[in-house]
């Protein structure tokens, strides 16, 4: 029975460096085609997009580099609250560059456009993270893992992003309004500024104490 279960979490481990890995590769490309499509449409909503883009990604990193120290749990918890932290504070770095820039676009009267490929690269991370953060989920679960909960929970904030952006992207590229762009940045703020406060609090997996991982479904 032990040897099944050594088996079972050894596959679970492997799994999940392989969800890390992918998460990885498509995080990086997630910001780097955002953070150019936000320069060239001049939208500032993609631009917030696409640097969240690189928080997961180093959350991703940081998971990845947990699982590869599976039985060390000194050095897994280091890394776990080290990583939070840094998220913390970026998140809500982030959060106070959108909010002054959304608002400075609104009183400047500075127009955004939409291009088609700010629209790809959100519908695809719409149809892709829920995917995403449902095998982590469950990962999650095989490990009793409170880390991989959390960085699930990323990929799904990353997907109510996207529809958001997507939303505003749409708007502005088929109907002209311009203004759009600003506004879907500004409803962007309070959710970027709660995942912020939250990892501050060490509660981005959406817990306020004990294990997350009997929520994955």
């Amino acid at each position: 029975m032990q040897a099944t279960a050594e088996i079972h979490h050894a596959k679970a481990v492997t799994l999940g460096r392989r969800l890390e890995l992918f998460t990885i590769v498509v995080t990086a490309a997630e910001a780097a085609l955002g953070l150019w499509s936000a320069w060239q449409a001049h939208a500032l909503s993609l631009a917030a997009f696409g640097l969240d883009s690189l928080i997961e990604l180093a959350s991703a990193v940081a998971l990845l580099w947990r699982l590869q120290h599976q039985n060390d749990p000194h050095r897994r918890e280091f890394a776990e609250q080290r990583s939070l932290r840094i998220a913390a504070y970026c998140l809500l770095a982030l959060a106070a560059y959108v909010l002054v820039g959304a608002l400075l676009e609104l009183r400047s009267g500075a127009r955004a456009t939409a291009n088609l490929l700010g629209v790809f690269i959100t519908a695809a991370a719409l149809l892709l993270m829920p995917l995403l953060a449902r095998s982590k989920r469950r990962v999650a679960a095989l490990l009793d893992s409170d880390a991989m909960f959390a960085d699930s929970r990323q990929a799904d904030f990353c997907a109510l992003q996207a529809l958001i952006v997507l939303l505003g992207l749409v708007v502005t590229r088929w109907w002209n309004i311009r203004w759009a762009d600003s506004v879907a940045a500004l409803l962007l703020v309070p959710l970027i500024a709660r995942e912020g406060i939250r990892a501050l609090q060490g509660k981005s997996c959406g817990c306020t104490g004990g294990t997350c991982s009997s929520r994955a479904t």
